[in-house]
């Protein structure tokens, strides 16, 4: 057996827990059944045109925190993309969209905000947030670390991934000796 180095050998683990982190996000329940969740798994070049993007948003918004989480993308071996299509109808006329009921949100125009596109259907965008905690749990599970950075999916979105999802959020993931996701300047 050929000798392999560890980090080799760790960055490809992180791969792994990515795909099967897609798998949890996947699996996880979905108000009444229906699946509008979107995922993708993005790696090197792509990963670190993520943080140059969140660089990017940083200069023109003067916001620091882009510019820091753009600097964990980079140092990330791997990120996890979720996303929901969220200006889709549940059907619960509930008015968590802000609408009257299922057929006003429907109608209402979709609109482009300054990061994603709403309004979305309060349902969607919790099925959404338990997908997220699916994937989170299975790095938890597997020893990698992670955390859920909105300012990923902005950027994301600005890349045009996940094009049908209207909300993004990435998750970095990473096997150091130490998490480089909290205790962070």
């Amino acid at each position: 057996m050929p000798i392999m180095k560890g980090e080799d050998v760790e960055r490809e683990g992180v791969e792994e827990v990515a795909k099967l982190m897609l798998v949890s996000a996947r699996t996880a329940p979905k108000s009444g059944g229906v699946d509008d969740i979107q995922t993708l798994l993005v790696t090197g070049p792509e990963k670190d045109a993520l943080a140059t993007e969140m660089e990017k948003v940083a200069e023109e918004r003067k916001i620091d925190g882009f510019k820091r989480d753009g600097k964990n993308v980079r140092d990330s071996h791997a990120v996890v993309l979720i996303g929901v299509r969220g200006t889709k109808k549940f059907g619960l006329n509930c008015g968590g969209c802000g609408y009257k009921d299922c057929s006003e949100f429907e109608v209402a125009e979709k609109k482009e905000g300054q990061d994603f596109i709403g309004p979305n259907c309060v349902f969607k965008v919790l099925d959404m947030g338990i997908a997220l905690g699916s994937a989170v749990k299975m790095a938890m599970d597997l020893n990698v670390d992670n955390r859920i950075i909105y300012r990923i999916g902005v950027a994301a979105k600005r890349l045009g991934h996940l094009p049908e999802s209207s909300v993004v959020m990435g998750i970095p993931l990473s096997a150091k000796g130490k998490s480089i996701y909290f205790d962070r300047r």
